[in-house]
This record gives structure tokens, sequence and C-alpha cells, in this order.
């Protein structure tokens, strides 16, 4: 690894000795399976922008066009995998089931389908999509949730709810749209309760996904006690990134270089 082997070893080490870990992912990791970036070539879609498309608004006023935008983006994203870091990642946590949540930015769904080819037994890593998945469904009547992995693929026509029969919409968080609250307060609470952050590939400015790192490093006042009775102060922040961003200063430990390169190295399973 040449120039990362001292980072490399320092984090490797911060790790090793974190008893509870928060991992939280971006675009970065993601870019190296080649998942096409969000505005696409020229930066619209049949004359429209994303930005206005991917609202609440927009999918009242013409819910087909909205579906055929997203039947195109899941088309697209469905032929790619998950990469090296996906998948150093995945195998990572089935070792520290219960003391670590993976939490990702990414509406991909490439953590998921690494989580599942690791663990074919149903008993996957959780993870955690603060901003939906791109390929899971909604019923705007019932509001009912589902996995929809084929079912809307090249489907012109807004696809509707065996349940009720409403219209069923992407089941991501749309601009003008609030994160899911329960989603939210779950990642916040198990930040604050935690050894380390591991930051991977995001850009560390979208919020509230900027902030959980720092309340991991800030951490419960030292000398309290975690839930497993063991004492704890605060938490440190490891970065992967090829770049340094905002965080960079504040973390205890950056590593830089592609999430591809840099996970299986640091994450390696015996």
């Amino acid at each position: 690894m040449g120039a990362l082997d001292d980072p490399l070893r320092e984090a490797r080490a911060r790790l090793t000795a974190a008893a509870r870990v928060l991992v939280l992912t971006g675009a970065g990791i993601s870019a190296e399976s080649e998942v096409p970036t969000f505005r696409g070539e020229g930066g619209l879609w049949e004359g429209d922008r994303p930005e206005d498309l991917a609202t609440p608004r927009a999918f009242q006023a013409d819910p087909a066009r909205v579906w055929r935008w997203y039947a195109w983006r899941r088309a697209l994203i469905a032929e790619c995998r998950p990469n090296p870091g996906h998948r150093a990642l995945a195998a990572w946590l089935t070792t520290r089931v219960g003391s670590t949540l993976l939490v990702t930015q990414n509406v991909d769904g490439l953590h998921q389908v690494a989580a599942e080819a690791e663990r074919g037994d149903g008993s996957a890593a959780e993870v955690v999509p603060l901003h939906g998945d791109l390929f899971r469904v909604r019923c705007v009547g019932c509001g009912l949730v589902w996995e929809d992995r084929t079912r809307s693929l090249g489907q012109h026509a807004p696809p509707t709810c065996d349940s009720c029969g409403e219209l069923l919409r992407p089941a991501v968080v749309w601009f003008g749209e609030a994160l899911s609250a329960s989603t939210v307060d779950r990642a916040v609470e198990w930040a604050r309760r935690c050894d380390l952050a591991l930051v991977v590939g995001t850009s560390a400015v979208v919020q509230p996904a900027a902030s959980l790192p720092l309340l991991v490093q800030d951490g419960p006042a030292v000398g309290s006690d975690r839930d497993d009775g063991h004492p704890t102060g605060p938490g440190c922040i490891v970065e992967v990134n090829v770049e340094r961003t905002p965080l960079s200063a504040r973390a205890d430990v950056h590593v830089p270089g592609p999430a591809g390169m840099v996970l299986p190295a640091l994450l390696s399973v015996p």
C-alpha cells in the first residue's frame, strides 16, 4: 500500500480496539461500481432537470413521467455490482453483529446486495439507508413498503399497490421531503454510544449525515457507562476518501485512497 501504510496501520489498530462502531458511507464507495451520477449526461432527462422530477409535486402532477425516469435510473443501476469495498465491508460486518451499524447515504442498494451475497442464509447484516432505497417502493395510500428489484424495471405506467390499489412511488427521500424521523433517530442514538465512526466516500456536507461522525467523536461524558456496562468517553473518526473533505480536519485518522483498495486491506477478515 506504500504511502497508505502508516494511516492504514493506525486506522486498523483503532478499529480493532473499538467496541462499538458506526459506519457511514456516501457516493464515493459506489463510484467504483460505476453507478451513474444523479444528473446523468448533460444534466437533463427528456428536457427536465432531475431536481424537478424527484419531488412530491412532480409525482402528483405527472406520476407516469416520474416513473419513466426512475425506471431508466433503475435499469442503469441494476447493471452495477458491488465492488471490493462493498464486499470487504459486508464480510467484516458479519464478524461484528450487534456491535456495528452501517448507515448509508446511497440509494443504489449495493450494500444490501453485498450483504445478502455474504450471508446467503437470510441473516445478512442490517443496512440503514438514510435517504431510502431505489429498489424499494412505498404506497402513497396505505404506506406499505417492500422490495421491488424487478417489478417496475422498464415499466412506463406507474405501478399500483396490491393491497389498496393506490399508486406506488420509489421509497426514496425526494427534494422537499424530510428524512424518516425513526431512521434518523436510530442513527443518532447509535452514534452517541459509539467508540468509533468509520466514514467512507462521503463529501461530509449533507446533513444530517455529516453530523453523525461528530456525535461519535464528541461522545458521552467521560466516565459514563454504555448499556453494556463498559466505561466510555469521546470516540474517534477514521475517514477513508480519495480526497480531503470538511470532516478531514476533525478526523483522528484520514486514509487516502479509493474504498475498493483501502477497505479490503483495512477490514481484512482472518
